[in-house]
């Protein structure tokens, strides 16, 4: 049960990341999120059969050291996008900016003490979305980091870094199994986590 609330809290967290994404392109130009009906907080437009359900649920019940999933990326036209390479620096930070923003808020419940009885969930809450802003930083395409580099190389390497966003997931799954993002991960979200708590 409590590996199920855990998936419950990082799937809206998730979602929270999501909708961010498609605001900032939509303030930026690109509509494509609200024409797909995507720009909502409504989490079932955001459910991945296979990211958010089959490979979690088959993680866990695997004993696998490591749990790792994802809603549906919200589309994204950069070319609709009113100066495609500095507004795709923008949508890359948004989801994690989102996150962040939700922790500060969460941490401020907390510290006023509006809801007593759920402290504990609102830090555990605080800590998975921080988790997720700091792992979408790292900029391995197609996590967030990625697009803000896009927008600051110059053109030629921007395309030949895109070629690896193939293999990209591929890549961070063996680095968390690995336990090679962990020091990094755990270092920041310590952190900031100290501090907002």
């Amino acid at each position: 049960m409590s590996i199920l609330f855990a998936i419950i809290l990082f799937f809206l967290a998730v979602v929270v990341h999501e909708f961010a994404h498609g605001w900032i392109a939509y303030k930026l130009g690109d509509p494509t999120a609200k024409y797909s009906g995507r720009l909502t907080l409504n989490p079932l437009a955001h459910i991945d059969p296979i990211g958010t359900i089959i490979l979690p649920a088959f993680l866990i019940l695997t004993g696998a050291p490591i749990l790792f999933g994802w809603a549906k990326p919200i589309p994204v036209n950069f070319s609709g996008l009113h100066n495609p390479k500095k507004d795709i620096i923008w949508v890359g930070l948004a989801g994690p900016c989102a996150n962040i923003l939700l922790a500060i808020i969460l941490s401020l419940i907390i510290k006023l003490k509006i809801i007593l009885f759920a402290a504990a969930i609102l830090k555990y809450f605080i800590i998975i979305n921080l988790v997720l802003a700091v792992l979408n930083l790292i900029p391995i395409p197609p996590l967030d980091g990625s697009r803000v580099l896009m927008g600051l190389l110059p053109p030629k390497l921007t395309y030949r870094y895109m070629q690896i966003e193939p293999f990209g997931f591929i890549i961070i799954f063996i680095l968390l199994y690995m336990g090679l993002l962990d020091s990094i991960i755990n270092t920041v979200v310590s952190t900031l986590t100290g501090f907002l708590i």
